[in-house]
């Protein structure tokens, strides 16, 4: 599937054809455009005139003699404007653009992403997984990431943004790579490198707004933007109308076709309303899922309402619930969007069960009910987290869970997160409790650089961790000390207690590849007895049983009819206390058990 701008099939941009290079631009309001060549960036050689083509609104003209390297922009009316089709901007978002070569051909094959078998999916920030921050790195990286259990990575958006580093939302060349990371061949290496591990690769895509600094699509139509419509970036896409809806669809397309990602992450589904006829995300999916292998879309969406996304396609999607309930419980923080959340195991054990918190109940400090049941979604659509790049970086200072709490409660629910039948999705650096930040940070020029720290503090002034500092306390997203500060440091995680926590990950990750009953879809039952949540999974294979203990240590004589004598221990946080008859649960810890059934395994 090619969609296009219009229902026009040529490619938009600049295409490498025999003896030159053909240039191709869509505008409903040019009255002339040209490309504009140059023999290096501002130094122009030469300008030569698009013509009309027989379909309104699309100009084009063939460079003989032109081949890849070439540099570019188009000139719209009297205006010079960056191509929005640009493959490359190696030199930022501002042009010129780059001709480059087709990507080379793939040599391993894609891996179909499959959310009811057991996906671990891992997401990383290109800039801050490695101290060099580029796709080349990230590669080297794969097989500890494979080693870990980890069968899907994510990557945080890669589409081409203003500045040195950030953390790629506020996109606005979305075919070009951030350059910063490396050429589009360096990605396509990544992406092969990923499927030669045994792993899939998704990717993290934004069609809800364009970044401020760079966006180039009002030069050449006002269709693209609805200036009725405005949210914290601007004026919003208009996806109802062709112009933004085919340059989204062309996207998804070369992300997944070209490059061979095996799926796309939705930044904020919610916001890409409305949605057109038929609905973006309805287009979205079967574009993906004509892929061959089919191609997965995972959505990030605030209403709570699974059923209606897996209606138009969509696979799977983030729940926040059970990051923030969770959170709540381990930290006891009830600022922000925590207010709505007690943070007890009880609602715990609600969105265990059912995937997320809200079905419809009214949500303190609002009005109106929030979400709809998700009766009938299986479990494995939902993605689960302890931690993602929202949740670590939307704090003042970047802290992780495990700074906030301790590290035993931290490893006693990484390892609930791991045991549990929906989907765990791990951000970088959590496997072994990295000791690094991961801060907001971005590299915007004058007065928008300006604003952007002012905003941070603005935003989430309702957060009382940045009420409570001065505002030279909150490291400042402008400083490049800031995004140095975010970057992993892989030799702290053979120390002993990272490493203590990396072979925790490691061996529960190996248990739910290998375990007959874990690494299949199985019948959840939760509750919670004396302090204590309580989860069993059972299938044809048999029954396994987690507890997690928040709190102080415990005895509990029997869960659900079982008792501690038809238990044989799988893996714990910590040793469990003496106790033969009854479950003798340490403080701050998690233990999994096999029941009615013997095992060789034992816990650390």
């Amino acid at each position: 599937m090619k969609p296009a701008v219009g229902g026009h099939g040529a490619h938009l941009g600049a295409e490498l054809s025999a003896g030159g290079v053909r240039f191709s631009a869509w505008s409903d309001v040019a009255r002339a455009l040209s490309v504009v060549l140059y023999d290096a960036p501002g130094r122009v050689a030469r300008e030569l005139p698009l013509a009309a083509t027989a379909e309104a609104h699309f100009f084009s003209a063939f460079v003989a003699d032109l081949g890849p390297g070439a540099l570019y922009d188009f000139r719209v009316d009297a205006r010079l404007a960056v191509d929005p089709y640009a493959r490359s901007l190696p030199f930022g978002v501002h042009g010129p653009a780059q001709v480059v070569a087709p990507l080379a051909e793939r040599r391993f094959p894609k891996r179909r992403i499959e959310l009811d078998r057991g996906e671990v999916f891992y997401e990383l920030h290109v800039g801050t997984f490695t101290e060099d921050g580029s796709f080349r790195a990230a590669s080297e990286k794969l097989p500890e990431l494979r080693t870990l259990g980890v069968t899907v990575i994510e990557l945080m958006p890669v589409a081409a943004f203003a500045g040195s580093r950030g953390w790629g939302y506020d996109g606005v060349a979305l075919f070009a790579p951030f350059a910063g990371y490396g050429s589009p061949e360096e990605l396509n290496q990544f992406v092969d490198a990923v499927h030669a591990a045994g792993m899939s690769v998704m990717l993290d895509v934004v069609y809800n707004h364009l970044g401020p600094d760079g966006n180039c699509l009002p030069l050449y139509s006002g269709s693209y933007f609805d200036a009725q419509r405005r949210s914290a970036w601007g004026m919003k896409p208009a996806l109802e109308k062709q112009p933004f809806r085919q340059l989204t669809l062309r996207n998804a397309d070369y992300w997944l076709n070209d490059f061979g990602f095996d799926g796309l992450r939705l930044d904020a589904t919610h916001e890409l309303e409305p949605g057109g006829e038929p609905h973006i995300l309805r287009e979205l999916s079967d574009l993906a899922h004509a892929c061959q292998p089919a191609a997965v879309l995972i959505a990030e969406d605030s209403r709570n309402d699974p059923s209606s996304l897996l209606a138009l396609g969509i696979d799977g999607l983030w729940s926040d619930d059970f990051h923030h309930v969770l959170h709540v419980l381990l930290t006891h923080e009830r600022d922000g969007y925590y207010e709505a959340f007690l943070g007890d195991l009880r609602e715990l054990a609600h969105v265990i069960e059912r995937g997320q918190l809200f079905e419809g109940e009214l949500r303190e400090g609002r009005g109106s009910p929030r979400g709809k049941p998700t009766t009938g979604v299986p479990m494995g659509r939902f993605l689960f987290a302890l931690q993602n790049h929202d949740q670590v970086g939307n704090r003042a200072r970047g802290e992780r869970l495990h700074d906030l709490s301790t590290l035993p409660v931290y490893r006693a629910a990484s390892l609930l997160l791991l045991f549990l039948a929906a989907t765990p999705l791990l951000f970088m650096g959590q496997e072994w409790a990295a000791s690094s930040p991961f801060l907001y940070f971005s590299d915007h020029a004058g007065s928008l650089g300006v604003a952007v720290s002012r905003g941070r503090r603005e935003e989430f002034g309702h957060f009382s961790g940045f009420r409570a500092l001065e505002p030279d306390a909150i490291p400042d997203p402008q400083l490049e000390s800031t995004f140095r500060r975010s970057k992993l440091d892989w030799s702290e995680c053979h120390s002993f207690e990272h490493e203590l926590t990396l072979e925790l990950y490691q061996r529960m990750l190996a248990l739910r590849r290998s375990d007959p009953v874990l690494k299949q879809a199985t019948e959840t039952r939760v509750g919670v007895a004396g302090g204590v949540l309580w989860v069993l999974r059972r299938g044809p294979a048999g029954q396994r049983l987690l507890l997690f203990n928040p709190g102080g240590a415990c005895t509990l004589e029997q869960i659900d009819g079982h008792s501690a004598a038809s238990a044989t221990l799988l893996l714990a946080t910590h040793p469990p206390l003496e106790g033969e008859s009854s479950f003798a649960i340490a403080a701050s810890s998690a233990a999994l058990f096999a029941l009615d059934e013997p095992s060789a395994r034992v816990g650390i």
